[in-house]
């Protein structure tokens, strides 16, 4: 059952229910959420609920009507989040965990582990010990392969997963890998669970190659019961009649078990397919189904593998899907987690906040609006690693003015939109700031909602409320659904959210994110209205530093003015075409209080050696005026 206790509960109250449930012969787990703080109470006990509910500190009792019940989503509302040291598998995120089938010698899975590093996975996988088919197949080097593993795990800052066939490799293992896997075969070894459930470490569950969706998360309940905390789940295709691949992949049970469970749900497209060329379109499918990541097989030499050769990637086609997975994770919303690189990065997303910030609490980050801004969004995929305070503030300048003067760490303004152009007054503001750097940035996808008090429908909306640029990119959708609505410009999307929430009128909508709409507690009556799907918002992180966020910069973005002669951009241009710097974007403003002369602003693409981007820095400074590099950073 779940006891969920009321927010002014005593420290003696809690301790006095945590006590009458052990006593009663319940496990009792305590789940700190963001609205409420609940005990689930788990066990072969009967009870009457009334007899909890009676308890001072209870605010109600809620039965888990699930076989599983610490798996289920009754249990805890919302998505778990599971830490492996520093990558972070849950919401918001899509992790990459790649690596060889098996692990042959210690220079195969070395050179395994600098293709996935340096291709952007997160994760090193390989297997130690290999269940085969065949008792003549190759099994595996065992502990031997598991240090090997260890060691390049170590030298590429890449935490690493290998799967445990036998309860008698148990202590063994725990010592040398960070995540442990209990392969398709044995999700319903029961005896295995129990002492793998007991390891305190997190486990990659792989569903049966016959099993059900309720049997899959009863074998993730065994493992939770015996103590296990970090469970992910992990789908890789299960036996079908078909022939044509090695199994069928069930894309379908990433949905469901989202409804059903807060664990959170990875994709094996390698097991599923069986043959490389089909690993890429399934992953990016799984990732478009909702995934919270993927787990493949990539090997240098895949001719040569000693095990499931045929559905290994080469080097080359795992960089590649990396970069498809890196376009799309915009598209679904998600953050793609990026290895931790070694170099002096104050802060980020790839990395923990160093103790120094931990210790001062969270780091409070400015944007523009209210909470369930667009901004907010960006602002948490962004820093969706970190314990980051957001802090809303009702102006541009006011954040800008906000990091000038200490009041936030950071801060999150939009530039640019796919649809709608540059937001020329934050280009402004940087030139009234010179002190603010561009330290990253964040490509948000605009998808607008139709929002309404509870008990409003369609058909009671009369007048609607937004942003003007949101009034206007959802221009159809008012044309044919709400004709007759008045359309009311506001200053800020989630503000006019937050507007209507205080109006007792059901004939009030506003249009802004579906975040928005929970934040203040209403409705959505519309998903997906813009007129255009392709709707884009790209957000610059800044701060009062020259030290990017990220490593592995590869975007820098500059402002200068020319003098008033004939060719003086040509000769700018120049000399980044010279040094083979590729231009990304160029725009030009007015300078203010200097009619009809222009800054010009321009993003370009790093080259590999950074030398030829400082050579060109020094050279603009000789054919230009009042150059000044706005950031360095990762896009």
């Amino acid at each position: 059952m779940v006891i969920v206790l009321n927010k002014s509960i005593s420290t003696a109250d809690k301790e006095n229910i945590r006590s009458f449930l052990t006593r009663k012969g319940f496990t009792v787990r305590e789940i700190v959420g963001e609205e409420e703080t609940i005990f689930g109470a788990v066990g072969l006990v009967q009870i009457d609920r009334r007899e909890v509910e009676l308890l001072s500190g209870v605010d109600q009792v809620i039965p888990i009507t699930k076989p599983y019940k610490l798996a289920s989503r009754e249990f805890k509302k919302e998505d778990s989040l599971v830490s492996v040291g520093p990558v972070k598998i849950g919401p918001l995120r899509l992790a990459v965990i790649a690596g060889p089938c098996a692990i042959e010698s210690r220079d195969q899975i070395m050179e395994s582990a600098r293709i996935v590093r340096d291709s952007g996975g997160v994760m090193l996988r390989g297997g130690a010990f290999k269940p085969r088919t065949s008792p003549y197949a190759f099994q595996g080097l065992g502990e031997e392969g598991a240090r090997y593993l260890k060691e390049a795990g170590e030298k590429y800052g890449l935490p690493v997963v290998t799967e445990i066939v036998a309860t008698e490799h148990a202590d063994m293992l725990a010592d040398i890998v960070d995540v442990l896997q209990i392969g398709a075969r044995n999700m319903q070894n029961f005896e295995l669970l129990k002492r793998v459930g007991s390891m305190n470490k997190p486990i990659i569950l792989k569903r049966g190659m016959a099993a059900t969706i309720e049997e899959w998360l009863m074998a993730a309940e065994y493992l939770m019961a015996h103590g296990a905390e970090n469970v992910i789940l992990c789908e890789r295709g299960i036996r079908t009649f078909e022939t044509y691949t090695r199994n069928t992949l069930d894309l379908s049970a990433i949905p469901v078990i989202k409804k059903l469970s807060h664990l959170p749900v990875i994709v094996d497209p390698s097991h599923a397919t069986g043959i490389r060329e089909k690993v890429i379109p399934m992953g990016l499918a799984a990732v478009a189904a909702g995934a919270d990541g993927l787990v493949v097989e990539v090997h240098p030499d895949p001719e040569k593998a000693l095990s499931d050769g045929p559905q290994s990637l080469l080097p080359e086609q795992f960089e590649k899907m990396m970069r498809d997975i890196e376009a799309m994770a915009p598209v679904v919303g998600r953050e793609l987690e990026r290895p931790v690189r070694r170099g002096p990065v104050i802060l980020s997303r790839d990395t923990a906040v160093p103790a120094s910030s931990a210790a001062e609490g969270p780091v409070p980050v400015g944007f523009q609006g209210e909470h369930g801004a667009y901004s907010e969004k960006a602002l948490s995929l962004y820093f969706s690693n970190i314990d980051a305070k957001s802090v809303p503030l009702n102006s541009f300048r006011k954040v800008f003015d906000a990091v000038l003067q200490g009041e936030v760490r950071y801060g999150v303004v939009p530039m640019e939109n796919s649809l709608a152009g540059s937001i020329h007054e934050n280009y402004d503001l940087f030139l009234q700031y010179p002190d603010i750097k561009i330290l990253g940035e964040r490509r948000v996808r605009i998808r607008h909602t139709l929002i309404g008090r509870p008990g409003a429908g369609l058909k009671d909306i009369r007048k609607v409320y937004s942003h003007p640029q949101g009034l206007a990119q959802c221009a159809r959708f008012l044309d044919e659904t709400l004709p007759e609505a008045e359309r009311v410009p506001y200053y800020d999307t989630a503000g006019s959210v937050g507007f209507i929430a205080g109006q007792p009128d059901n004939s009030l909508a506003a249009i802004a994110s579906e975040e928005a709409a929970a934040v203040n507690g209403m409705v959505v009556l519309k998903e997906g209205i813009e007129t255009n799907p392709s709707n884009y918002t790209r957000f610059f992180i800044i701060g009062s530093t020259d030290e990017p966020l990220e490593a592995d910069a590869n975007t820098a973005s500059l402002v200068f003015a020319v003098p008033d002669k004939s060719g003086a951009l040509f000769s700018c241009l120049k000399v980044l075409a010279d040094r083979g710097i590729n231009m990304k974007k160029l725009e030009s403003r007015p300078i203010l209080g200097k009619p009809w002369e222009y800054m010009f602003y321009l993003d370009v693409e790093l080259p590999g050696k950074m030398p030829a981007f400082d050579e060109a820095v020094e050279a603009l400074k000789g054919v230009s005026e009042n150059l000044r590099v706005l950031g360095v950073y990762r896009s």
